[in-house]
């Protein structure tokens, strides 16, 4: 199915579409003129990881097809905490750690939209700061049922896991819905966005604009990504893969993308990357080894939009030094020991591999060793003493932790 609007019929060919309301309405509406269309990001980190990513890519087509995308930074609803698609309670944050979080976040929505043109950054702390609790319950609490609330999916599962929802929760849904009807009204915004698990929070917000301001709004979910294999984007056995620089390096971001699982390429090229649909459908029909050039650009086009093209092309320098041309990048991790420190085996292997960060602990070190997981210099290692004795007459050792972790150790005299 087609849509005669731009913005609608790439992101329906890219994938991003999972539910809708009114949808062909929404397509003429975007024929017609310019919308305002919006997604809310709560702040309970310094970061945002990639499990942003189909959002902010989502904005960004908004953005790219001239309509005005706002970034939601949520500074009022992170105070109160998502209940959606959650095991738990979130941690509550103070309004200083989050204004510090917001400040720390904005940069990365500047890769996204145009900031300096029409689309903005608003903070819902302006407004939901400024309630009155009794006003508030008055106008809005009786035109949102808690028949319907219970019966969204991210209440009703935590409810039928006998987890504890609390009050201080369950009434950001009702937030919410009142941020959509806010932006409506002052900033006349017809369309919220987000992943499925905000599917009852948008509807909620639909049905106050419909009831008090008595014009028509739109909601799209997306489908919460997972790897082929089930598991979360974005998480892995070393933690989230984030977009801020400071938190992970451009090579290990580029090496995540480049190490993706075959079956996840095509998904990821459409959602993650600007490349043209004709040029995605070349690269997802390469198989076996040709695939890895496919996972190549993956990696780069996802770095060139997080990082920048400057970032972009170190990790891909690095990348081809390490992997195709068998050098040792002087960009890779590195720890330096002088010589006699290995003789008198006051430093070995799991120290170094701890100093250059390679693993998180010393005992997935260990176990790393044992099953055969830890090459130097191309050749596995299987010392049950971890000295590096045998290295002493090199200058520099490259030491490989799986299949994308790589550190060089130099050895002084």
């Amino acid at each position: 199915m087609n849509f005669k609007s731009e913005f609608l019929n790439e992101i329906k060919q890219r994938g991003f579409i999972y539910q809708e309301t009114e949808i062909h309405e929404l397509d003429k509406y975007l024929c017609k003129k310019k919308i305002t269309g919006y997604i809310g990001f709560d702040i309970t980190s310094d970061s945002l990881h990639i499990g942003s990513l189909v959002q902010l890519m989502l904005l960004h087509w908004l953005d790219y097809y001239e309509h005005r995308a706002i970034v939601l930074v949520g500074g009022g609803t992170t105070l109160v905490g998502d209940p959606s698609g959650k095991d738990k309670s979130r941690k509550i944050l103070e309004k200083e750690e989050i204004d510090n979080n917001i400040g720390k976040i904005e940069k990365i929505f500047d890769k996204f939209i145009n900031l300096n043109n029409r689309s903005q950054i608003i903070n819902n702390y302006e407004w939901l700061s400024e309630i009155n609790y009794i006003e508030f319950l008055r106008e809005f609490g009786s035109k949102i049922t808690l028949n319907k609330m219970l019966n969204f999916e991210s209440i009703k599962n935590r409810l039928d896991r006998e987890q504890p929802l609390s009050i201080l929760e369950f009434n950001y849904m009702l937030l919410q819905a009142y941020d959509f009807f806010y932006l409506n009204k002052n900033y006349d915004c017809e369309l919220q966005m987000g992943g499925s698990d905000q599917w009852g929070n948008i509807l909620s917000g639909i049905d106050l604009i419909k009831k008090i301001n008595k014009k028509n709004a739109f909601g799209i979910t997306s489908s919460l990504i997972t790897n082929s294999d089930g598991s979360k984007m974005g998480k892995t056995a070393d933690g989230a893969v984030w977009l801020d620089p400071d938190k992970i390096s451009n090579y290990d971001f580029f090496q995540y993308w480049r190490n993706v699982n075959d079956d996840d390429v095509k998904k990821f090229l459409h959602l993650f990357t600007k490349l043209p649909l004709n040029e995605i459908k070349k690269l997802s029909e390469l198989k076996n080894k040709e695939i890895n050039e496919a996972k190549k650009i993956l990696a780069y086009e996802i770095t060139k939009i997080v990082r920048g093209k400057k970032s972009a092309d170190e990790a891909l320098a690095i990348t081809n030094n390490t992997f195709d041309e068998n050098i040792n990048d002087k960009r890779l991790p590195s720890y330096s020991i002088k010589k006699n420190e290995i003789e008198k085996n006051k430093v070995n292997l799991i120290d170094v591999i701890e100093k250059m960060d390679l693993v998180k602990s010393r005992s997935e070190i260990k176990r790393l060793i044992k099953s055969d997981g830890i090459k130097i210099n191309n050749q596995v290692y299987n010392n049950n003493d971890y000295n590096l004795t045998e290295f002493l007459s090199l200058n520099e050792v490259k030491i490989s932790v799986g299949k994308k972790r790589i550190g060089i150790l130099k050895i002084l005299v």
